[in-house]
């Protein structure tokens, strides 16, 4: 019993900390600099960094920042019709054309890349997220839980 509540006592204490870790000013005053017109902003401890949920301009997006404040990426979910037509033929060209999308995203990341990922699944068990180059080749195959 006594361990069982040590293990609680932790736990909670842990969770505590977690909610009271301020959000450093070099993260916030980046992502002010990046998306001044921002709303609705819901911040994210990640511990190797931070995940901003915001809206801009009726979308809704996910941006990823250092612990020091440096940009990682700003995702978008899009719609499978808003695939460039070079993606859409990569995908065409894949073992996985015959699966069903289940989602696609638009990724922004340094240096002006545009990444597009598309979650896909064959029945419902088999997924996979396949990352693909705005070019529409296929840079990521990565198995989904």
């Amino acid at each position: 019993m006594p361990l069982l509540f040590l293990t609680l006592l932790l736990f909670s204490l842990n969770t505590a900390f977690a909610q009271l870790r301020k959000i450093p000013a070099e993260v916030t005053n980046s992502f002010s600099d990046k998306y001044p017109g921002a709303t609705s902003v819901e911040w994210k401890d990640k511990l190797t960094g931070f995940t901003a949920n915001f809206s801009l301009k009726d979308s809704q997006y996910l941006a990823t920042f250092s612990n020091k404040g440096a940009w990682e990426s700003t995702e978008q979910k899009i719609t499978e019709a808003d695939l460039p037509d070079e993606v859409k033929n990569g995908f065409e060209k894949s073992k996985y054309a015959d699966w069903d999308v289940k989602e696609v995203h638009r990724i922004e990341l340094p240096g002006d890349q545009i990444q597009y990922r598309l979650e896909v699944g064959s029945g419902d068990i088999k997924r996979r997220n396949l990352s693909f180059s705005n070019e529409g080749r296929l840079l990521k195959d990565n198995l989904t839980i």
